[in-house]
């Protein structure tokens, strides 16, 4: 008998990438890490597999005091740390033709639930791109809402802003109000970054109903590792002084660019085009904060406001993670350049952790990746293709990658387009 209440869930269904980061331990066990390749991890190693935490940070978590870990912080966040995180959003280019607020949140999940949950009703419909993380989907099924997709690359491998709109004009058709997730710069699970013009076709879409109301939310869980700071946030001033239907909303997360991934530090902020938008989205926050998680991690809070108040600090923060972003820069070079050199086709990826590989269909990923399991090789089976982290894998096993892919889908296509293997 069970007794949890379904509500749309598939109970006890196992996690794919859990299950297969599963095997690949049990593999590395047997076998030794040297002989294996385990793509399926989604945080930065370095080249021992050891995860890459920052000193700095680290330096800043052993400073606090009892207070900084024992006391409540307020449901809304700590001062402090919401002017931090303002700060860490935006650099030293505060918008000027909108209203910001910020709340906390657990992690850049807490926001997008928190987002979802704010500015839809239960029954609606939210979007996003097939390809994307899938927690957007439990997140919006586990409070009454469901995940419509566009295709985001067209047959050139461009943004496809067409199809953004049609689905946008379907969604709307059926219900006054929704929620877009934009996952750039660095998208999870392509690598892929929006253009100036991708924003401006997807801007152009969403004015389109000025009698709808629509939330934006950029998800820039990944924006301190893709690249120069400024420039990969840029687009964030085309969010400014947008009509008053919109409400520009951007989901922030400490796990990747502070290395606070258990720590669970991250934030929601509104570009609201008016000051009563912006009080409502602060009242509103709190609400939805204290029916879930109440209060906040006052520690991960007090360590990134510490940052941000100690200027020596946060340039030791800056300089150490630049010089891991060039790691990580260079093993997505290494593998884009040896995907070239092997003609494996891949989706456009600019940087970040991951690197999609398309298989063209469900049944042929997943060949693919037992395919790969049997040369000692576990990646992420994802739809109709397969992820692999460039964050994970070293220089070395970023370059070998391609070949090993393209090998596996020779010997499934060899199969006889069955792919049982």
């Amino acid at each position: 008998m069970i007794l949890a209440q379904e509500n749309g869930r598939v109970i006890g269904k196992p996690d794919k990438l859990f299950g297969v980061s599963s095997l690949a331990k049990e593999r590395i066990a047997e076998k030794g890490r040297e002989q294996v390749i385990n793509s399926t991890i989604g945080v930065l190693l370095d080249d021992d597999g050891k995860l890459v935490v920052l000193d700095s940070v680290m330096k800043a978590i052993r400073g606090l005091a009892p207070d900084d870990f024992a006391a409540y912080a307020p449901i809304a966040g700590l001062p402090a740390y919401l002017e931090a995180v303002k700060k860490a959003v935006f650099m030293d280019e505060q918008p000027k033709e909108s209203y910001v607020e910020a709340c906390y949140a657990p992690g850049g999940t807490g926001a997008i639930r928190n987002a979802i949950s704010a500015y839809t009703k239960p029954g609606d419909r939210i979007l996003t791109s097939d390809w994307h993380w899938s927690p957007y989907e439990v997140v919006a099924a586990e409070i009454g809402r469901s995940v419509g997709c566009y295709s985001l690359f067209d047959e050139e491998m461009k943004f496809n802003g067409s199809a953004f709109g049609e689905k946008l004009d379907e969604i709307l058709k059926e219900q006054n109000e929704t929620l877009v997730i934009i996952n750039t710069p660095a998208h999870n699970p392509t690598g892929y970054t929006l253009t100036d013009s991708d924003w401006d076709s997807v801007l152009t879409s969403i004015k389109a109903h000025p009698g709808k109301k629509i939330a934006l939310l950029a998800d820039i869980a990944y924006i301190d590792f893709a690249g120069d700071a400024r420039k990969y946030r840029s687009f964030l001033k085309k969010l400014e002084g947008l009509p008053q239907n919109i409400m520009p909303l951007v989901a922030f997360s400490a796990s990747k660019g502070y290395t606070m991934y258990g720590m669970r530090c991250g934030a929601l902020l509104c570009m609201a085009p008016t000051a009563e938008a912006a009080k409502e989205f602060k009242d509103v926050m709190t609400v939805e904060s204290r029916a879930s998680w109440s209060n906040g991690n006052r520690a991960a809070m007090t360590v990134i406001a510490k940052i941000f108040e100690d200027e020596k600090l946060l340039k030791k923060v800056e300089e150490e993670r630049n010089a891991w972003m060039k790691v990580l820069a260079g093993r997505g070079e290494a593998f884009v350049e040896a995907a070239e050199k092997v003609g494996l086709t891949i989706f456009p990826y600019d940087s970040g952790f991951f690197i999609t590989v398309p298989c063209g269909t469900v049944k042929r990923a997943e060949a693919v990746g037992k395919a790969l399991q049997e040369m000692d090789v576990f990646v992420i089976p994802l739809g109709s293709g397969i992820r692999v982290s460039a964050a994970s894998n070293t220089m070395d096993e970023c370059r070998r990658l391609p070949g090993l892919i393209a090998a596996a889908m020779e010997k499934c296509d060899k199969s006889g387009g069955d792919y049982t293997l």
